[in-house]
């Protein structure tokens, strides 16, 4: 096939400005390329209230909503300062033990300043973590869940 003829067949299947994948096209079975946006992320707690309070006061996410479903529901959505992915807090909404949610990420534009804003709010931040990739720092919410903010470098 000639390579005008493949870029062709493969541009309908990526955005424009975007590489196509090994292969050129979606796997067996794909249809065309589409988004997919992480939206909700469950983070295991012990105590709704005291995560809830953590995560609002200490970390300064927004609080979406908390809605107690039913006697075994209870669906807290909080989400980071200017994130499009939220989190999912309560009662009845995962079964994965309490603290064990590891490695969630959040990108920041300033990762020394988050963790002054951190520690500022009592929460226990690491030090920075300075990378070729990127520039780190983890906190753990009071269940032991697990966090890393990072900041991009700056390419060149």
């Amino acid at each position: 096939m000639m390579v005008a003829a493949r870029l062709a067949a493969v541009s309908r299947w990526v955005r424009p400005g975007q590489a196509p994948a090994v292969g050129g096209a979606p796997g067996p079975g794909m249809g065309p390329a589409m988004d997919w946006k992480i939206e909700l992320v469950a983070i295991p707690v012990t105590d709704v209230d005291r995560a809830k309070s953590f995560y609002v006061d200490q970390a300064g996410f927004h609080a979406d909503h908390d809605h107690q479903v039913s006697e075994s529901l209870r669906f807290v959505q909080l989400t980071p300062p200017g994130s499009a992915c939220s989190i999912v807090l309560g009662t009845g909404v995962t079964d994965m033990a309490p603290g064990s949610q590891r490695g969630v990420q959040a990108v920041v534009a300033d990762v020394a300043a988050a963790r002054e804003q951190l520690l500022a709010n009592g929460v226990a931040a690491g030090e920075v973590d300075v990378q070729p990739w990127g520039s780190f720092v983890s906190f753990s919410d009071p269940d032991g869940n697990t966090w890393t903010l990072q900041q991009l470098p700056q390419w060149r």
